[in-house]
């Protein structure tokens, strides 16, 4: 038997759970609560784990897993995205389910946090197959959501082609057109104007802010984005219209750097037509997500997943401003070392929440079957960003914490507020 030396034994994976538990606790300790509250909003409200039998087009069937967790409803219903990864599992659901609950709470939306995910690769399969499985998934959890009670969207590996399935499919289980059941949809079909750009625009405002009271001026300044799906490219394209040089993007297939900037239409523009960033001409190919998260730059956006910047890597980042533009992308060790080093770090539950905004916008469109032009959801946006961010601000100025712990604050104390009102169900 080989025996590790405990100096030399690899580090433990980590896990979005622990970090957003460890969290929580912090807020928790800052407002003074019992642990009644912590054991109470450290737990899912409710789960739901479920088989999801595919038949595949060569005939062969599959069994995947599929979850959906409701980690809080205490201020309205559940609200999350589903994922369809290869990574999925309950405990990252769970994890994202309570950081949406948070996000929800900080922008002041009539929202709990929920989560939902099917561990699959989407790349793997076909659309007809990818179909079969939204379909399939949709009718497992029916009983579990709804306009009032849960409501979908899209999230990584999901579009709003998924969200359509899903709504047809829950409609025609119900018997006629539930339009609010799901946000992120097609505009054909009842989704909001701004909606497939919201999240990226959240990101790229409180980006720009952040420079701002960093007294750099977003002109000149250097960025890097880790990520180019959903979040990333919408991003990197909106700072680079605003002035700031983006310098290095990655996706999942490779990283391209380029020092005086990167034209990033002409980077979407290879991506149509590639699939991926790998192959661009107009930048060079670095070695791997590291030496993205590694540049000396104004401001890197980890726009792609969880747990990307790690205790391994922390101390080699050099960015003076780091923008979570993905769910957890730091550890809590990790986080704890940027703002040792003096990095401002924006949590994710302020800087990514422009998605969940303009889903309750589209949820709200929905109920009043009245549709807002893009410029009045693009300027709702701005306002509620504009005000998370002043709220995180002076309060973490106030109370000489970091941006994390004064948004933690007071969505904790949003949520909590929220349950002593409503007391408990004998």
């Amino acid at each position: 038997m080989v025996t590790i030396e405990p100096e030399l034994a690899p580090a433990p994976t980590p896990r979005p759970l622990d970090d957003a538990r460890a969290q929580l606790r912090d807020a928790v300790e800052r407002l003074g609560h019992d642990e009644s509250v912590y054991a109470m909003l450290s737990v899912a409200r409710r789960e739901l784990s479920v088989s999801i039998p595919l038949r595949r087009d060569d005939g062969r069937v599959e069994v995947l897993t599929g979850h959906r967790v409701q980690h809080n409803l205490s201020r309205g219903p559940g609200k999350g995205g589903l994922r369809f990864s290869p990574d999925v599992g309950i405990d990252e659901v769970r994890a994202l389910a309570m950081w949406m609950t948070w996000k929800c709470a900080l922008l002041d939306v009539p929202y709990g946090g929920a989560k939902g995910g099917i561990t699959i690769d989407p790349r793997a399969y076909s659309q007809a197959e990818l179909e079969r499985v939204t379909r399939r998934y949709t009718s497992e959890v029916s009983q579990l959501i709804g306009p009032d009670v849960d409501i979908m969207a899209p999230d990584v590996g999901t579009d709003e082609r998924t969200m359509a399935w899903m709504m047809d499919t829950y409609s025609v289980g119900r018997g006629s057109t539930v339009l609010g059941v799901v946000t992120g949809k097609p505009v054909a079909l009842g989704g909001s104007l701004g909606r497939a750009m919201a999240t990226s625009r959240g990101v790229a405002y409180v980006s720009l802010l952040a420079l701002e009271r960093r007294g750099i001026r977003a002109s000149g300044a250097t960025a890097a984005v880790q990520g180019f799906g959903k979040v990333g490219r919408g991003a990197a394209r909106l700072l680079h219209d605003a002035g700031v040089r983006v310098v290095a993007v990655s996706d999942a297939d490779g990283v391209v750097h380029r020092a005086d900037g990167i034209d990033v239409p002409d980077l979407e523009r290879h991506v149509d037509r590639t699939g991926s960033v790998s192959g661009f001409a107009g930048a060079d190919p670095l070695p791997g997500q590291r030496e993205l998260l590694t540049l000396d730059v104004d401001l890197l956006v980890p726009a792609a997943v969880e747990a990307v910047v790690t205790e391994d890597n922390a101390r080699d980042v050099r960015a003076r401003i780091l923008v979570e533009g993905a769910n957890g992308p730091l550890t809590t060790v990790a986080d704890a070392i940027l703002q040792d080093a003096g990095c401002l770090v924006v949590p994710d539950i302020l800087a990514n929440a422009g998605g969940v905004v303009v889903s309750y916008f589209e949820w709200v469109q929905a109920n009043q079957a009245y549709w807002w032009s893009v410029d009045e959801v693009e300027s709702r946006l701005d306002a509620r960003m504009q005000v998370a961010w002043d709220r995180v601000w002076d309060r973490a100025q106030r109370d000489g914490q970091s941006l994390r712990s004064a948004a933690m604050t007071l969505a904790v104390k949003t949520v909590a507020d929220a349950h002593r009102l409503r007391g408990l169900y004998p």
